[in-house]
């Protein structure tokens, strides 16, 4: 019940348990919820469960590894705005065609945002958004 509309559709579940789980989406009653859990068991019996696991399986294996991407890129911003050119200095070396100047600068700005207020603001945001383009770049 968790899943997007569009996940949901990559199941190619039939059309009643699919729609019922839509409609328990809803549902805010306890009771009507558990119902229509049941309900949607009850539908489920008729369904190869197989080809469900499956596609479950590799839905939260790419969860998880978008979550560790997005971990990752988040660590090396921190780092950028605590180590400032250490830390630069490490990334061209793995990753020399970056312009370093530019980076330079959204690290520096990254920074003196920081030292103004805690928490990220759009300098730090815009440093993760470049981390991510560049990691996008990765083979």
């Amino acid at each position: 019940m968790r899943l997007r509309d569009a996940e949901l559709d990559v199941l190619q579940l039939p059309e009643a348990l699919s729609e019922a789980i839509r409609a328990a989406r809803g549902i805010t009653s306890r009771a009507a919820a558990a119902r229509q859990r049941q309900y949607i068991g009850k539908l489920m019996r008729g369904v190869e469960l197989e080809p469900i696991r499956a596609a479950l399986a590799a839905h939260s294996a790419r969860a998880a590894r978008e979550t560790e991407r997005f971990k990752r890129i988040s660590a090396w911003r921190e780092r950028l705005i605590a180590e400032g050119a250490p830390a630069l200095a490490e990334l061209a070396s793995w990753r020399p065609d970056i312009d370093r100047a530019q980076w330079a600068r959204r690290v520096s700005a990254a920074q003196a945002e920081r030292a103004r207020a805690a928490g990220a603001g759009a300098a730090a945001r815009e440093l993760f958004r470049a981390l991510r383009a560049l990691f996008d770049t990765i083979p």
